[in-house]
């Protein structure tokens, strides 16, 4: 049961950061240049290993810190990925130029490349430690990347099908909530294990 827990509640904070972010604009920037199927497969071999080294990253932590410590910290981290979201990601011109990069023949190596690189440090990446520091690591890692994968096939579906007319401040404003009612729930707990 823990296990299952552990892969929705990584799927679905992975999912929800996703929303609107950068990664998230690179992927329906590449869906643009190669076949979705290239795009998503990409997609899944730079998250797998993103977020392979989320997870080894969020054991470690998870190792060193006292569990109500880390309640709290993941508590104030979802208040931050909430403010983080709603700022909003843009895609820079140097984020562009490697979505245009056709340097390596292989489309799904390219798209692989361009989005493991656009990953690391990037709010999913964090979200996928905070989240780890919290659960046993696999069922992190296979939610995580479950999230990522759709978010992203789902935005790379809606470009195509309303053209890139997608409501952005509205996803950003929804997803954000969602970080700060987790964020909140979480801090709240973190504050009542402390003190007592």
């Amino acid at each position: 049961m823990e296990f299952l827990l552990a892969i929705a509640a990584s799927t679905g904070v992975v999912f929800v950061a996703e929303m609107g972010d950068k990664t998230q604009l690179v992927a329906m920037s590449l869906a643009t240049r190669y076949r979705a199927a290239t795009v998503l497969l990409g997609i899944t071999a730079a998250t797998l290993a993103v977020h392979g080294v989320s997870v080894l990253i969020a054991e470690v932590l998870g190792l060193a810190l006292p569990t109500d410590w880390i309640t709290l910290a993941a508590g104030i981290a979802f208040v931050c990925f909430g403010v983080w979201t709603l700022l909003g990601d843009e895609l820079t011109d140097k984020d562009e130029e490697r979505a245009a990069s056709r340097r390596i023949r292989s489309g799904v190596v390219t798209v692989a490349v361009v989005f493991f690189i656009a990953e690391l440090g990037d709010k999913t990446m964090l979200a996928t430690i905070t989240v780890g520091t919290r659960y046993d690591w696999l069922p992190v890692w296979i939610g995580s990347t479950a999230g990522m994968v759709v978010a992203d096939a789902l935005a790379i579906g809606l470009a195509a099908l309303l053209g890139k007319k997608l409501p952005e401040r509205a996803i950003q404003i929804g997803a954000a909530l969602l970080f700060f009612l987790a964020g909140g729930a979480m801090v709240f707990q973190g504050v009542r294990a402390v003190a007592s």
